[in-house]
């Protein structure tokens, strides 16, 4: 079991994830585990260049999903799912408004996604 201290930088989220209402996010690479412990931060002014703002308390990852984010759409290790199909996940993530594409807007804004695809994990405590 590791700890981790997780920033948030997309506005619309930070409110929900530290008042409990959002308990997803998605994170680029494959470190988390089930069982993890987890905490969320904010910025008291710029992100990564002042001090952290409000954060949560630790919380153990009830699930973590690998997942490779592509141009067209989500991948699992059993099945692809394009963009329009991902309301529910983009809801869960607190994307506002919470549709696939605007899914898709957020996290090719926060990494470029190549042809190949970027390895990541959705996580929720």
């Amino acid at each position: 079991m590791k700890k981790w201290n997780i920033s948030l930088t997309y506005a619309p989220k930070i409110t929900g994830v530290l008042d409990g209402s959002i308990r997803q996010t998605i994170r680029t690479g494959r470190k988390f585990s089930v069982g993890d412990l987890v905490s969320f931060h904010g910025w008291e002014g710029t992100p990564y260049r002042s001090k952290w703002a409000a954060r949560t308390a630790y919380a153990p990852l009830k699930d973590v999903i690998p997942i490779t984010i592509l141009p067209r759409g989500l991948t699992t290790p059993h099945e692809f799912r394009p963009w329009h199909v991902l309301d529910e996940i983009a809801r869960l993530d607190g994307i506002e408004p919470p549709t696939g594409a605007e899914l898709y807007r957020v996290l090719s804004a926060l990494n470029p996604i190549p042809q190949s695809g970027v390895e990541a994990q959705i996580i929720r405590w």
